[in-house]
């Protein structure tokens, strides 16, 4: 689960063409490209739609918030519509569940669990997008993209914001103090986890006050382990969380959560830290731990709260593999969808669907776009350049966060479902059987698509 306290709240390498999908296979970005070349549509292709004015409902504040306001300010620069926001913070859904049933919603939401998406399309709450949106949908994302905001053959969101959740950030000077490098296999971690122990360093920070930290902490260890369609069996609950797939990532977890002296604090301490906090104490002086797991998202946390310095003090590695599966991405993101259908409402959300949106944020940092043909070379430094690229060149080992996608009480609850049971486990990791059995329990008593 993406929580966007901090915003969910990037070695670096030369970046490729652009190749993200959703189990599907890459395609190429043309890094160049303008977004006129790209499918984006000119400004006379806008209509004017001066006396027409929409609301939008997302969880974005502080910086966030400004960013978008750019994209809203282009969007009434091209059509004359008037554009609000409101901030919901991480209660979005529920606080858009009660402006629904107060017969006063918004004219368009971003979400960023496409499982409670797919709830609200079912229950007629939402419109599906018009067929402007699907055109500039199809001229600018992989086909992947538009599965996930598919209900019943109906095109309900469309994802504007990405997230690449499968970065491990570590701090640098710990590192070169124990003499290792970035671990590529999760055996490279835990021989590290070790080396760094010996020379008196904690290895990790975990933020499991959190529960949504360590489902993003399985569903990695579980996408490299049982590959891509395992992954999406048990995303749908198609197989038991009993199933020796679930047995043997939990397993694996296990091998890291069950030594106290790779975590900072140990179990217990790991289990009072927030994910801001775990990301802050990684970074500050001196640091409480050698390396946090977080996604992208982790870089606003550093630059905001600690003196780290981004692709110096402060980096990322892939999140190590512990299975056959490689170049593996899980991720987030924050999807549009209509609560009606008026002409303002489709054009906005449209809008968003081009490069033109996507590069107005992409340009000011913290954002990475799921847009195709969003040119990496926008991007304003080389760390968020290759953590693009990374998410790019998974291709189809990339998967949507798998608690996102769950009814919300087992995978989007605090103190409840997989969040509790994981907790739970962080706190008996020896547990295995037990924590399997707890969350098929769990999953159980929900109703899944």
């Amino acid at each position: 689960m993406r929580t966007l306290t901090a915003s969910k709240l990037r070695p670096l390498a030369a970046v490729t063409a652009l190749a993200l999908g959703l189990g599907l296979a890459a395609c190429s970005s043309g890094g160049g490209a303008t977004p006129a070349a790209a499918g984006s549509s000119n400004a006379d292709a806008w209509p004017d739609l001066s006396g027409q004015s929409i609301q939008v409902l997302a969880e974005w504040s502080g910086t966030e918030q400004k960013q978008f306001q750019k994209v809203l300010d282009a969007f009434t620069k091209l059509t004359h519509a008037g554009a609000t926001y409101q901030g919901a913070g991480d209660n979005t859904p529920t606080v858009l569940q009660s402006k629904i049933a107060g017969g006063a919603p918004p004219d368009v939401a971003l979400l960023a669990q496409p499982g409670v998406i797919a709830g609200l399309a079912k229950q007629g709450s939402i419109k599906p997008l018009d067929a402007e949106v699907v055109r500039a949908v199809d001229q600018n994302y992989d086909a992947g993209w538009k599965t996930l905001g598919t209900v019943n053959g109906q095109l309900y969101s469309i994802m504007f914001k990405a997230a690449n959740k499968s970065t491990f950030w570590y701090n640098s000077g710990a590192f070169d103090q124990a003499g290792i490098t970035p671990p590529k296999t999760w055996s490279d971690l835990l021989k590290d986890a070790q080396a760094l122990s010996d020379a008196g360093i904690t290895p990790v920070s975990v933020g499991g006050a959190d529960g949504w930290t360590l489902t993003d902490w399985f569903e990695n260890v579980y996408l490299s382990q049982a590959g891509p369609a395992m992954y999406d069996k048990l995303t749908h609950h198609q197989i038991p969380w009993t199933d020796p797939s679930v047995i043997s990532a939990l397993t694996t977890l296990g091998q890291l959560f069950g030594n106290p002296k790779y975590l900072a604090g140990g179990d217990a301490g790991a289990l009072q830290t927030s994910f801001n906090d775990s990301v802050t104490q990684t970074f500050t002086s001196p640091p409480k731990a050698a390396m946090v797991y977080e996604g992208d998202f982790s870089s606003s946390v550093i630059t905001s709260t600690t003196s780290a310095k981004l692709g110096t003090d402060a980096k990322f590695f892939p999140f190590p593999a512990a299975g056959s599966t490689t170049s593996f991405v899980t991720g987030g993101g924050d999807a549009a969808i209509a609560l009606n259908a008026n002409p303002a409402t489709m054009e906005f959300i449209r809008f968003l669907a081009t490069p033109q949106a996507g590069q107005i944020w992409a340009a000011a940092g913290g954002f990475l776009s799921p847009d195709r043909n969003v040119p990496l070379s926008v991007y304003p430094d080389d760390t968020t350049r290759a953590e693009a690229s990374m998410l790019q060149q998974a291709g189809a080992n990339f998967r949507f966060d798998m608690s996102d996608q769950a009814p919300a009480a087992f995978g989007g609850t605090k103190g409840a479902g997989e969040w509790k049971d994981l907790q739970d486990f962080l706190a008996h990791p020896t547990d295995v059987a037990g924590t399997a059995r707890q969350l098929e329990a769990d999953a159980a008593k929900s109703t899944w698509s």
